[in-house]
């Protein structure tokens, strides 16, 4: 009876120290796909091509070699048509019903004003002739003025904002322009920026708006900087997993539809 009671107590044990170890384990992993904080993101926004004609495209030379050496999404997804929908989902979390690529004046919680009541920072530079649409800040009267010049992003990277947007102009976001165009401009304007924040604790983020209407508006997303994990990812992001990474980051509260989503979870690297 004495022995059938000591091995009862050791199996007890043993399932006990199970328990627990996998209840250690699980949170490990749970924190390990936390997000890093980062000094800087900055986050690229293109538009109106697919996933696959970028990745396939001999034409992206720039985007493939980010792809290569970064975090790439092969199941990242716009969330709308037409344009803009899509930028108000990624700076505000919701597309507030547009469907149209018209002025809008909208009155509601967005990125910026997050970030200035957490005592963080945002700008979103503007090449010279992108039209309000590309620019959702604009249609937020209290976020009108994080608005500024691409002429103004910093030549040192270390006074930029914790968020900036970069929106090209139609002839170099791929609206107009050709793929190598683009490809070409993000080099040349973010190229320095990409190799400066992988030994900067910084991020850069280059997204596209929406596919060209294909049925699941597939496009192509790649994380550039430090502490990522170099691959390719399966795992399923849209406007609003991207807006919520960004919030993890900061620090700040979801907004709208990022409440029910979670931030990317692979790519992060440890120290």
């Amino acid at each position: 009876m004495r022995q059938i009671r000591h091995t009862l107590l050791q199996r007890i044990s043993v399932l006990l120290l199970l328990t627990i170890g996998l209840g250690l384990g699980a949170t490990c992993i749970a924190l390990a796909g936390a997000p890093p904080k980062y000094d800087h993101v900055v986050v690229v926004i293109m538009e109106n091509h697919s996933f696959e004609q970028i990745f396939q495209a001999p034409a992206a030379p720039y985007l493939r070699q980010l792809a290569r050496n970064g975090a790439l999404f092969d199941h990242s997804h716009g969330v709308a048509h037409p344009s803009q929908p899509n930028y108000l989902a990624l700076f505000s979390g919701s597309t507030h019903g547009v469907r149209d690529d018209g002025i809008h004046d909208i009155v509601a919680p967005n990125l910026a004003g997050r970030l200035h009541t957490g005592g963080r920072t945002f700008a979103g530079y503007v090449e010279a002739g992108s039209p309000r649409k590309h620019n959702p800040w604009e249609s937020f009267a209290d976020a009108k003025r994080a608005g500024k010049s691409l002429a103004e992003f910093p030549h040192d990277y270390e006074s930029l904002p914790a968020v900036s947007f970069v929106i090209p102009n139609l002839r170099n976001d791929m609206h107009d322009g050709t793929i190598r165009q683009a490809d070409g401009w993000l080099k040349a304007h973010l190229g320095t920026f990409a190799n400066w924040s992988r030994k900067h604790n910084s991020l850069l983020i280059v997204t596209f708006d929406e596919d060209d209407y294909g049925l699941e508006n597939r496009i192509f997303t790649v994380l550039y900087g430090a502490r990522i994990k170099p691959g390719r990812y399966s795992e399923r992001i849209d406007h609003y997993t991207v807006l919520r990474t960004i919030e993890d980051i900061e620090g700040t509260a979801p907004l709208g539809a990022t409440v029910v989503r979670k931030a990317i979870g692979s790519a992060w690297s440890r120290p």
